[in-house]
């Protein structure tokens, strides 16, 4: 294996990852957090054979990069997954784990050099593969229901300021009317068609239930991490509603659009 990025510091390759699914473009970047006490840990599971799991880079505190996976190759990161409707999100994407303690271990911020380590490599990623802005994505956003990395203490608004990423500036907390589990009714469902526009795989019944209430948090996680509980408030729809218009009209597949008019 040679180093896909001149940014490269390091070779392990990882025995954990096949072929990409014929016909399917390499057109997502998912960002993950380890969720493991070092960098090291992290690259000798995602290397071991018995683990069943790999990613193709991960970038440690300190902002070095290490490849594992070869950008040709499927590797095993994103899980059961889904964004505007695809599935097999492994073959379509491109897996960077960033060392951090995550959730169940503390939580720490980020450190200033392992983001501007990120945002190098993911830029160099993005103008290879020709990934636009709105297909860079937490892995909190493709499996709402089983993760939250790399979470609401993530800078994706100095991604975005760099070129990586879809973002807007969060509206500001206000009070007035909100939505939580158990509501139901025509605005519930205009909600649902709105986060799935956007791409999150979400049913549009009318009933904040909840899956609802787990992909709103993903949203809030990403999107508006002022507070990150779940319940759709003035704040937190009025960002959706931003950062929908402001995707470019390649950002519109069918499907999503007709959602969009529905709601």
């Amino acid at each position: 294996m040679t180093p896909d990025s001149r940014l490269v510091d390091q070779l392990r390759p990882s025995p954990n990852f096949g072929p990409r699914a014929e016909g399917k473009p390499i057109d997502i970047l998912i960002l993950h957090y380890t969720d493991m006490a070092s960098a090291e840990a992290a690259i000798d599971l995602l290397s071991d054979p018995a683990s069943q799991v790999s990613c193709h880079y991960v970038v440690a505190e300190d902002g070095t990069v290490t490849q594992l996976v070869a950008e040709r190759e499927r590797a095993w990161h994103a899980g059961v997954s889904s964004w505007h409707g695809e599935t097999d999100i492994n073959s379509r994407s491109i897996g960077i784990e960033i060392a951090n303690l995550g959730h169940d271990h503390g939580y720490p911020d980020f450190p200033a050099r392992q983001i501007e380590s990120v945002i190098r490599l993911g830029c160099d990623i993005c103008a290879r593969n020709g990934i636009v802005p709105e297909r860079v994505l937490a892995h909190s956003d493709i499996a709402p229901t089983r993760k939250r990395d790399p979470g609401e203490k993530f800078p994706w608004a100095d991604l975005a300021a760099s070129g990586l990423g879809h973002f807007v500036t969060p509206e500001p907390m206000r009070g007035g009317r909100f939505f939580q589990r158990g509501e139901a009714g025509e605005p519930i469902a205009a909600l649902q068609a709105l986060l799935a526009f956007y791409g999150y795989a979400i049913e549009i019944n009318g009933r904040f239930d909840a899956h609802t209430e787990t992909v709103v948090t993903a949203f809030q996680r990403h999107f508006r991490p002022e507070r990150v509980d779940g319940i759709a408030d003035a704040s937190t729809i009025a960002t959706l509603h931003r950062l929908a218009r402001a995707l470019p009209p390649r950002a519109v597949p069918d499907a999503a659009a007709g959602a969009q008019g529905g709601g």
